[in-house]
C-alpha cells in the first residue's frame, strides 16, 4: 500500500487500499494501524482534509476498530537487519 507522508497532530503517514477497503495510518511513535471497512469517500475526505488529525480522531479512530500491524522501528532501519547482517 502506498503511504502519503503527512504531518498533522500525531499522524505521519496515511494510505488506503480501495479493493480491500483498508485504511492504514502511521503515528508519530512509529506505530502502524489498519482500519478495515473504510469506504472510499471517508478516505477521500481524510486525505483532502485541512485538519487531518481532527478528521482522523472524529471519523476514523472512534468509528472503526484498529489493528496494530507494526511496532516502532527506527527510521531507515529494517528490524531484520540485525538478524541477517553479513559478517
Amino acid at each position: 500500500m502506498e503511504m502519503k507522508k503527512i504531518n498533522s497532530g500525531k499522524l505521519r503517514a496515511i494510505g488506503y487500499d480501495a479493493r480491500a477497503r483498508v485504511l492504514q495510518v502511521q503515528l508519530d511513535d512509529g506505530a502502524m494501524l489498519q482500519y478495515g471497512g473504510v469506504g472510499e469517500d471517508t478516505w477521500r475526505r481524510l486525505s483532502n482534509s485541512g485538519a487531518t488529525w481532527s478528521f482522523y480522531r472524529d471519523n476514523i479512530e472512534e468509528e472503526f476498530a484498529a489493528k496494530r500491524v507494526s511496532a516502532h522501528a527506527p527510521a531507515g532501519k529494517n528490524p531484520l537487519d540485525d538478524l541477517f547482517r553479513k559478517p
